[in-house]
């Protein structure tokens, strides 16, 4: 059964739920997903973070990091704004990818940010920050997607995995 079979059944089981909770859902492969839902109703979810673990990334060579952040970048066209690479760090085994066009917005900026990491288990992680303009730092803020969107993106995560991976 593939990962976003699975998680279709969890979002359809969770309808109508506010509680948050953690969906976690695997394939024999070794693949395994968690989203950290924050509500669920028929039709669309609001999460904090979504992670794919990837154990055949577990220190894998920098280009498979490289070539994973490019090719999300492209097929992942259907978030609020568009994702690119904006950082490679070798050294730490990591890409953070971010919108290549942030939300504007009257109080500041909301904005997408993904690290893969070749380190802690071959790792994507996804959320989605707020910064204030005035203010520093920046604040977590959740990602709300229609059910078809989350499983689009769990598809397009697996469907990007380089080649010679799970």
């Amino acid at each position: 059964m593939s990962l976003s079979h699975e998680l279709q059944q969890e979002l359809t089981r969770l309808s109508g739920s506010t509680a948050p909770t953690t969906v976690a859902v695997a394939e024999p492969s070794g693949l395994s997903l968690q989203v950290d839902l924050t509500a669920v109703d028929s039709m669309s979810c609001s999460f904090s973070e979504i992670r794919l673990y990837v154990p055949s990334l577990l220190n894998a060579a920098f280009d498979s990091l490289r070539k994973w952040a490019e090719q999300l970048s492209k097929r992942i066209t259907y978030l609020l704004e568009n994702i690119g690479p904006l950082e490679f760090d070798p050294n730490a085994g990591e890409v953070l990818i971010r919108s290549t066009s942030p939300s504007q917005l009257t109080s500041g900026t909301q904005y997408f940010e993904i690290i893969l990491s070749s380190r802690s288990a071959g790792t994507f992680s996804l959320k989605r920050y707020r910064s204030v303009k005035g203010q520093p730092g920046r604040d977590p803020v959740d990602i709300t997607v229609t059910h078809e969107v989350l499983l689009k993106l769990t598809d397009d995560l697996v469907a990007t995995i380089p080649a010679g991976t799970p």
